[in-house]
Formats: structure tokens, sequence, C-alpha cells
């Protein structure tokens, strides 16, 4: 596989004054602060625009592996985001997918839940490890710095880790064998 690897980092939340876009930020710098990876911004709420570049299928087509960014809302995921993954089919399949979450007391952590069961019929592997922000507008000041990163540091760092062995390891297993042969 050619470095680096593309992360499609799927934002999960469209609402207007999300707290989506301050996760989101953090997590596209510490991906950036990774050697070998390469960040994709998926953000549903921006309007797709073909006329100047690759349409959204042909984007998340181009990724090696997704980081899903996502809040809970009553007990789960946002429709909007609901809504992007099942738009795609073939995009999705043979590539790993890892999350980070945020909310309140669980920290989206029944979100990630209920999105790996919807992943796993899109054909993906997903990554045990995760990111969890409880209390999650308690954990960054009001620049978008993370107030105590250290806990959450260490997590994203051997998520991005496990994700890279993930990648690598199903390009090389779908340039063997492409995927669509096993339907």
């Amino acid at each position: 596989m050619e470095l680096p690897i593309k992360v499609g980092l799927v934002y999960g939340s469209t609402r207007p004054g999300r707290f989506c876009d301050t996760v989101a930020q953090w997590a596209a710098t510490r991906i950036a602060a990774h050697a070998g990876f390469a960040v994709e911004h998926i953000d549903p709420a921006q309007p797709a625009n073909p006329e100047n570049g690759p349409t959204l299928s042909q984007r998340l087509a181009a990724c090696d592996a997704f980081i899903v960014v996502t809040p809970e809302y009553n007990h789960s995921f946002p429709a909007p985001l609901k809504a992007l993954i099942d738009s795609y089919g073939p995009e999705w399949h043979a590539k790993p997918v890892a999350f980070i979450s945020y909310g309140g007391i669980s920290g989206g952590l029944r979100a990630v839940e209920q999105l790996r069961l919807v992943f796993a019929e899109l054909h993906t592997v997903t990554v045990r490890d995760s990111v969890s922000f409880a209390g999650a507008w308690e954990q960054f000041d009001s620049t978008g710095a993370l107030r105590n990163p250290d806990r959450f540091e260490r997590s994203m760092d051997a998520m991005l880790r496990r994700l890279h062995w993930w990648a690598v390891s199903l390009a090389h297993a779908r340039n063997i064998m492409p995927y669509a042969k096993t339907v």
C-alpha cells in the first residue's frame, strides 16, 4: 500500500452550532501529527459540488480507512449520519472504521455500539479502540483545546496505530482479491 493512508474523517452532526467541529478539528490535528496518514474531510453539512472536484462517492472510494466523529442524540447517532452511511455501499467495503464519540455521561458510546452494527452490514471492520469524550463540553476550552489532553491523546494514538494496521492489511487483501469477487 502506498503511503500515506487516506483517512476519511466523517462528521456525524449537521446541526447549526454543532460541537462536532471542535471534536473533528482536534481529531484532524492528531491524525496529521501521525506519519503515514492524510485526512479527507467528509462533512454532510457541506454541500457537494461535483463540478469542482470528485463526487462524494469517489471521495469515499478513495479512502483507505474511516474515522467517524459522532455525538450521541437520544441514546443513538444522528439521522444525517445514517443517511450518509446508507447512501453508499461498495465505497465502504473491506475498509476499517474507527470512532470518536462525544456526549453527556456516556460519552457517545451508545451511538458507537449501534454504528458498529450498521457498519458490519456494509462489510467493514470496526476498530475496537475508540476515543470517547464524556461531558465533552467540559473537556475542551473556548479555543477548542483539550483541558487535560494526556488520556485522550493516548487513546487516539492507540486507535490510530490499530487503524493503520487494519488499513494496510485490508488494502493488501483487496489487492490480492478484490472484495467484489466475494459477493
